[in-house]
Protein backbone atom coordinates (compact mmCIF):
# COMPACT_ATOMS: atom_id res chain seq x y z
CA UNK A 1 0.00 0.00 0.00
CA UNK A 2 1.42 3.49 -0.63
CA UNK A 3 0.74 6.09 1.91
CA UNK A 4 1.52 9.59 1.63
CA UNK A 5 1.72 12.30 4.71
CA UNK A 6 1.58 15.99 3.74
CA UNK A 7 2.28 17.78 6.87
CA UNK A 8 0.78 21.72 7.58
CA UNK A 9 -1.42 21.01 4.53
CA UNK A 10 -3.45 24.46 3.60
CA UNK A 11 -4.07 25.18 7.16
CA UNK A 12 -4.17 21.15 8.66
CA UNK A 13 -1.75 19.85 10.49
CA UNK A 14 -1.74 16.40 8.74
CA UNK A 15 -3.96 15.32 4.90
CA UNK A 16 -2.82 11.64 4.63
CA UNK A 17 -3.17 9.54 0.85
CA UNK A 18 -3.78 5.96 1.09
CA UNK A 19 -3.52 3.66 -1.78
CA UNK A 20 -3.73 0.11 -2.27
CA UNK A 21 -4.56 -1.32 -6.05
CA UNK A 22 -5.05 -4.78 -4.69
CA UNK A 23 -7.50 -3.99 -2.79
CA UNK A 24 -9.22 -1.14 -4.88
CA UNK A 25 -8.72 0.78 -1.54
CA UNK A 26 -8.64 4.55 -2.00
CA UNK A 27 -9.01 6.60 1.42
CA UNK A 28 -7.89 10.35 2.52
CA UNK A 29 -7.61 10.97 6.18
CA UNK A 30 -7.05 14.79 7.08
CA UNK A 31 -6.06 15.75 10.68
CA UNK A 32 -7.28 19.56 11.38
CA UNK A 33 -6.24 20.45 14.62
CA UNK A 34 -5.27 18.24 17.67
CA UNK A 35 -5.29 21.26 20.13
CA UNK A 36 -7.29 20.15 22.27
CA UNK A 37 -6.74 16.40 22.16
CA UNK A 38 -6.05 13.74 19.89
CA UNK A 39 -8.61 14.18 16.44
CA UNK A 40 -11.54 12.28 16.05
CA UNK A 41 -14.28 12.02 13.19
CA UNK A 42 -15.72 9.27 11.44
CA UNK A 43 -15.30 7.93 8.43
CA UNK A 44 -17.59 8.11 5.64
CA UNK A 45 -17.79 5.24 2.69
CA UNK A 46 -19.15 7.19 -0.39
CA UNK A 47 -18.77 7.24 -4.22
CA UNK A 48 -17.10 10.04 -5.26
CA UNK A 49 -17.01 11.11 -8.66
CA UNK A 50 -13.12 11.80 -8.35
CA UNK A 51 -10.18 12.20 -5.66
CA UNK A 52 -10.61 16.16 -5.77
CA UNK A 53 -14.51 16.03 -4.55
CA UNK A 54 -13.02 13.18 -1.54
CA UNK A 55 -10.44 15.69 -0.70
CA UNK A 56 -12.67 18.75 -0.66
CA UNK A 57 -15.41 16.94 1.39
CA UNK A 58 -12.72 15.46 4.13
CA UNK A 59 -10.92 18.76 4.61
CA UNK A 60 -14.37 20.92 5.14
CA UNK A 61 -15.37 17.52 7.40
CA UNK A 62 -12.40 17.54 9.42
CA UNK A 63 -12.29 21.43 9.97
CA UNK A 64 -16.63 20.87 10.90
CA UNK A 65 -14.95 18.27 13.87
CA UNK A 66 -12.60 20.74 15.16
CA UNK A 67 -15.76 23.20 16.15
CA UNK A 68 -17.75 20.34 16.67
CA UNK A 69 -15.66 18.72 19.34
CA UNK A 70 -15.21 21.93 20.92
CA UNK A 71 -18.57 23.21 20.68
CA UNK A 72 -20.16 20.10 22.31
CA UNK A 73 -17.04 20.78 25.50
CA UNK A 74 -15.15 17.70 24.26
CA UNK A 75 -11.30 17.57 24.97
CA UNK A 76 -10.77 15.98 21.48
CA UNK A 77 -9.44 17.76 17.92
CA UNK A 78 -11.01 17.63 14.43
CA UNK A 79 -10.30 15.22 11.95
CA UNK A 80 -12.28 12.82 9.46
CA UNK A 81 -11.82 10.00 6.88
CA UNK A 82 -13.29 9.46 3.41
CA UNK A 83 -13.02 5.87 1.75
CA UNK A 84 -14.08 6.56 -2.42
CA UNK A 85 -16.32 3.31 -3.04
CA UNK A 86 -19.62 2.02 -3.14
CA UNK A 87 -20.79 1.43 0.47
CA UNK A 88 -23.56 -1.28 -1.12
CA UNK A 89 -21.12 -3.14 -3.08
CA UNK A 90 -17.44 -2.63 -1.95
CA UNK A 91 -16.68 -3.10 1.37
CA UNK A 92 -13.96 -6.16 2.00
CA UNK A 93 -12.41 -7.21 5.35
CA UNK A 94 -8.97 -6.61 3.28
CA UNK A 95 -10.09 -2.92 2.35
CA UNK A 96 -11.04 -2.48 6.23
CA UNK A 97 -7.47 -3.92 7.02
CA UNK A 98 -6.03 -1.01 4.13
CA UNK A 99 -8.34 1.49 6.21
CA UNK A 100 -6.47 0.46 9.62
CA UNK A 101 -2.77 0.72 7.99
CA UNK A 102 -3.89 4.44 7.26
CA UNK A 103 -4.93 5.27 10.53
CA UNK A 104 -2.17 3.50 12.30
CA UNK A 105 0.30 5.50 10.25
CA UNK A 106 -0.75 8.79 12.09
CA UNK A 107 -0.05 7.52 15.46
CA UNK A 108 -2.70 7.84 17.75
CA UNK A 109 -3.36 11.03 16.20
CA UNK A 110 -6.26 10.63 14.68
CA UNK A 111 -9.16 8.29 16.21
CA UNK A 112 -11.96 7.09 13.50
CA UNK A 113 -15.88 5.69 14.14
CA UNK A 114 -18.66 5.18 11.49
CA UNK A 115 -20.09 8.11 9.40
CA UNK A 116 -21.97 8.25 6.35
CA UNK A 117 -21.48 4.69 4.42
CA UNK A 118 -20.37 2.96 7.19
CA UNK A 119 -21.67 0.87 9.99
CA UNK A 120 -20.51 -0.44 13.50
CA UNK A 121 -20.03 -3.40 12.00
CA UNK A 122 -17.55 -1.90 9.42
CA UNK A 123 -15.47 -0.32 12.44
CA UNK A 124 -15.57 -3.77 13.66
CA UNK A 125 -13.32 -5.12 11.08
CA UNK A 126 -11.18 -2.01 11.45
CA UNK A 127 -10.55 -2.51 14.87
CA UNK A 128 -9.03 -6.04 14.21
CA UNK A 129 -6.26 -3.77 12.82
CA UNK A 130 -5.87 -0.78 15.06
CA UNK A 131 -6.73 -0.08 18.46
CA UNK A 132 -7.35 4.01 17.17
CA UNK A 133 -11.01 2.95 16.60
CA UNK A 134 -14.62 4.46 18.72
CA UNK A 135 -18.08 3.64 18.11
CA UNK A 136 -17.68 -0.13 18.42
CA UNK A 137 -20.68 -2.60 18.89
CA UNK A 138 -19.78 -3.74 22.71
CA UNK A 139 -19.02 -0.09 23.53
CA UNK A 140 -20.96 2.89 22.75
CA UNK A 141 -22.19 1.39 19.58
CA UNK A 142 -24.14 3.17 16.79
CA UNK A 143 -23.68 6.72 17.30
CA UNK A 144 -26.89 7.91 15.18
CA UNK A 145 -29.49 7.48 18.14
CA UNK A 146 -27.35 10.21 19.85
CA UNK A 147 -26.98 12.39 16.36
CA UNK A 148 -30.73 12.10 16.29
CA UNK A 149 -31.53 12.93 19.90
CA UNK A 150 -29.09 15.83 19.60
CA UNK A 151 -30.96 17.09 16.28
CA UNK A 152 -34.45 16.63 17.87
CA UNK A 153 -33.86 18.38 20.93
CA UNK A 154 -31.80 21.44 18.93
CA UNK A 155 -35.05 21.55 17.11
CA UNK A 156 -37.09 22.37 19.73
CA UNK A 157 -34.70 24.69 20.83
CA UNK A 158 -35.04 26.43 17.64
CA UNK A 159 -39.10 26.14 17.57
CA UNK A 160 -38.72 28.08 20.87
CA UNK A 161 -36.77 30.59 19.50
CA UNK A 162 -39.19 30.91 16.48
CA UNK A 163 -42.36 30.33 18.41
CA UNK A 164 -42.02 30.74 21.61
CA UNK A 165 -42.77 27.11 22.23
CA UNK A 166 -40.56 23.95 21.57
CA UNK A 167 -43.47 21.75 21.00
CA UNK A 168 -43.19 19.43 17.63
CA UNK A 169 -46.73 18.97 17.93
CA UNK A 170 -48.38 19.39 14.40
CA UNK A 171 -45.68 21.16 12.89
CA UNK A 172 -44.55 19.87 9.31
CA UNK A 173 -40.90 18.93 8.92
CA UNK A 174 -39.32 18.02 5.65
CA UNK A 175 -36.52 15.63 6.00
CA UNK A 176 -33.70 15.12 3.44
CA UNK A 177 -32.23 11.85 3.70
CA UNK A 178 -33.61 8.72 5.47
CA UNK A 179 -30.10 6.90 6.58
CA UNK A 180 -29.71 6.07 9.97
CA UNK A 181 -29.65 8.96 11.75
CA UNK A 182 -32.83 10.55 9.69
CA UNK A 183 -34.87 7.48 10.95
CA UNK A 184 -33.93 7.67 14.33
CA UNK A 185 -34.84 11.54 14.15
CA UNK A 186 -38.54 10.53 12.52
CA UNK A 187 -39.12 7.92 15.31
CA UNK A 188 -38.86 11.48 17.81
CA UNK A 189 -40.69 13.69 15.24
CA UNK A 190 -43.75 11.46 14.85
CA UNK A 191 -44.18 10.20 18.51
CA UNK A 192 -44.53 14.04 18.99
CA UNK A 193 -46.87 14.23 16.46
CA UNK A 194 -45.34 16.37 13.85
CA UNK A 195 -46.43 15.97 9.74
CA UNK A 196 -43.58 14.44 7.91
CA UNK A 197 -42.79 15.20 4.66
CA UNK A 198 -39.49 12.86 3.25
CA UNK A 199 -37.35 11.81 0.41
CA UNK A 200 -34.15 9.78 0.03
CA UNK A 201 -32.14 8.24 -3.19
CA UNK A 202 -32.96 4.85 -1.85
CA UNK A 203 -36.67 3.87 -2.15
CA UNK A 204 -36.64 0.98 0.34
CA UNK A 205 -35.62 3.87 3.04
CA UNK A 206 -38.75 5.57 1.84
CA UNK A 207 -41.27 3.18 1.67
CA UNK A 208 -40.06 2.21 5.34
CA UNK A 209 -40.65 5.55 6.58
CA UNK A 210 -44.14 5.96 4.24
CA UNK A 211 -45.33 2.85 6.56
CA UNK A 212 -43.64 3.55 10.16
CA UNK A 213 -44.83 6.87 10.44
CA UNK A 214 -47.44 8.11 7.67
CA UNK A 215 -44.70 10.51 6.11
CA UNK A 216 -45.57 12.07 2.61
CA UNK A 217 -43.08 11.37 0.04
CA UNK A 218 -41.70 13.65 -2.90
CA UNK A 219 -38.85 13.16 -5.19
CA UNK A 220 -35.47 14.10 -3.78
CA UNK A 221 -35.25 17.24 -5.73
CA UNK A 222 -39.02 18.77 -4.93
CA UNK A 223 -37.91 18.51 -1.21
CA UNK A 224 -36.73 22.23 -1.73
CA UNK A 225 -39.75 23.27 -2.38
CA UNK A 226 -41.78 21.94 0.18
CA UNK A 227 -44.10 24.06 2.94
CA UNK A 228 -43.13 23.07 5.84
CA UNK A 229 -42.20 24.96 9.54
CA UNK A 230 -38.70 22.90 9.26
CA UNK A 231 -36.57 21.95 6.87
CA UNK A 232 -34.15 18.74 8.08
CA UNK A 233 -31.10 18.01 5.62
CA UNK A 234 -29.77 14.50 6.83
CA UNK A 235 -27.63 13.60 3.97
CA UNK A 236 -25.06 15.04 2.39
CA UNK A 237 -23.55 18.63 2.57
CA UNK A 238 -23.08 21.75 0.34
CA UNK A 239 -27.57 21.64 -0.23
CA UNK A 240 -27.58 25.26 0.99
CA UNK A 241 -26.65 27.48 -2.02
CA UNK A 242 -28.13 30.10 -3.92
CA UNK A 243 -29.84 28.22 -6.26
CA UNK A 244 -31.67 26.01 -3.15
CA UNK A 245 -31.94 28.58 -0.34
CA UNK A 246 -34.18 30.64 -2.70
CA UNK A 247 -36.62 28.02 -2.87
CA UNK A 248 -37.06 27.14 0.89
CA UNK A 249 -40.80 27.73 1.94
CA UNK A 250 -39.69 27.17 5.67
CA UNK A 251 -39.10 29.38 8.98
CA UNK A 252 -36.19 26.83 10.81
CA UNK A 253 -33.44 25.04 8.67
CA UNK A 254 -32.30 22.39 11.39
CA UNK A 255 -30.92 18.51 10.34
CA UNK A 256 -28.02 16.27 10.92
CA UNK A 257 -26.09 16.82 7.51
CA UNK A 258 -22.30 18.30 8.09
CA UNK A 259 -21.68 21.52 6.36
CA UNK A 260 -25.15 22.09 4.84
CA UNK A 261 -23.93 25.53 3.58
CA UNK A 262 -21.98 25.40 0.12
CA UNK A 263 -20.41 28.54 1.48
CA UNK A 264 -20.02 30.94 4.11
CA UNK A 265 -21.93 33.34 2.74
CA UNK A 266 -24.84 31.50 1.91
CA UNK A 267 -25.82 31.57 5.82
CA UNK A 268 -26.31 35.27 5.18
CA UNK A 269 -29.05 34.52 2.23
CA UNK A 270 -30.89 32.37 4.72
CA UNK A 271 -30.96 35.02 6.95
CA UNK A 272 -31.83 38.01 4.65
CA UNK A 273 -35.01 35.33 3.55
CA UNK A 274 -36.02 35.30 7.59
CA UNK A 275 -34.85 31.44 7.91
CA UNK A 276 -33.51 31.23 11.10
CA UNK A 277 -30.59 28.37 10.32
CA UNK A 278 -29.11 26.08 13.10
CA UNK A 279 -25.38 25.60 12.19
CA UNK A 280 -24.69 22.08 11.79
CA UNK A 281 -21.48 21.48 14.01
CA UNK A 282 -23.79 22.33 16.58
CA UNK A 283 -27.19 20.78 16.31
CA UNK A 284 -25.33 17.08 15.24
CA UNK A 285 -23.04 16.83 18.23
CA UNK A 286 -24.82 14.10 20.05
CA UNK A 287 -23.51 10.92 17.97
CA UNK A 288 -19.57 12.45 18.45
CA UNK A 289 -20.71 12.88 22.36
CA UNK A 290 -21.40 9.46 22.45
CA UNK A 291 -18.36 8.23 21.28
CA UNK A 292 -16.11 10.25 23.49
CA UNK A 293 -17.63 8.25 26.29
CA UNK A 294 -15.52 6.00 25.01
CA UNK A 295 -12.24 7.43 26.01
CA UNK A 296 -13.99 8.70 29.42
CA UNK A 297 -11.38 7.53 32.25
CA UNK A 298 -14.38 6.17 34.07
CA UNK A 299 -15.46 4.07 31.11
CA UNK A 300 -18.55 4.23 28.34
CA UNK A 301 -22.02 5.45 31.16
CA UNK A 302 -24.41 5.52 28.33
CA UNK A 303 -26.73 7.73 30.85
CA UNK A 304 -24.01 10.21 31.62
CA UNK A 305 -23.65 10.54 27.19
CA UNK A 306 -27.40 11.11 27.07
CA UNK A 307 -27.57 14.01 29.53
CA UNK A 308 -24.44 15.53 27.79
CA UNK A 309 -26.89 15.53 24.47
CA UNK A 310 -29.56 16.78 26.58
CA UNK A 311 -27.14 20.11 26.92
CA UNK A 312 -27.45 20.48 22.93
CA UNK A 313 -30.74 22.58 23.30
CA UNK A 314 -29.24 25.10 25.42
CA UNK A 315 -26.04 25.15 23.60
CA UNK A 316 -28.45 26.05 19.86
CA UNK A 317 -30.39 29.17 22.12
CA UNK A 318 -26.94 30.32 23.38
CA UNK A 319 -25.73 30.48 19.42
CA UNK A 320 -28.59 32.02 18.28
CA UNK A 321 -29.28 34.49 21.20
CA UNK A 322 -25.42 35.24 20.11
CA UNK A 323 -26.15 35.32 16.77
CA UNK A 324 -28.99 38.09 17.47
CA UNK A 325 -27.00 39.90 20.33
CA UNK A 326 -23.82 40.45 17.78
CA UNK A 327 -26.11 41.02 14.34
CA UNK A 328 -24.17 38.04 12.80
CA UNK A 329 -25.31 34.62 11.22
CA UNK A 330 -25.62 32.02 13.03
CA UNK A 331 -23.09 30.34 11.23
CA UNK A 332 -20.59 33.03 12.31
CA UNK A 333 -22.13 32.82 15.69
CA UNK A 334 -21.07 29.27 16.36
CA UNK A 335 -17.96 29.33 14.69
CA UNK A 336 -17.53 31.78 17.79
CA UNK A 337 -18.57 29.69 20.55
CA UNK A 338 -16.59 26.95 19.41
CA UNK A 339 -13.47 29.14 18.59
CA UNK A 340 -13.66 30.15 22.67
CA UNK A 341 -12.25 27.34 23.67
CA UNK A 342 -9.55 26.99 21.18
CA UNK A 343 -8.25 30.35 21.81
CA UNK A 344 -8.28 29.58 25.40
CA UNK A 345 -6.21 25.77 25.17
CA UNK A 346 -3.83 28.32 22.73
CA UNK A 347 -3.32 30.42 25.52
Amino acid sequence: MEIVKKENYQGYETVLFATDEKTNFKAIIAVHSTVLGPALGGCRMWFYKSEEEALTDVLRLAEGMTYKNSAMGLNLGGGKAVIIGDPRSDKTPELFARFAEAVNALGGKYYTAEDVGITPQDMLEVSKHTPYVAGLPAKSGDPSPFTALGVYMGMKAALEYVFGEPSLKGKKVAVQGLGHVGMYLLEHLHQEGAELIVTDIFEDRVNEAVKRFNARFVKPEQIYDVDADIFAPCALGGILNENTIPRLKVKIVAGAANNQLAKLEDGKLLAERGIVYVPDFIINGGGVINVAEELNPEGYDQNRAKAKVATIYTKVKEVLTLSREQKITPQEAAILYAKKRLLQRRA
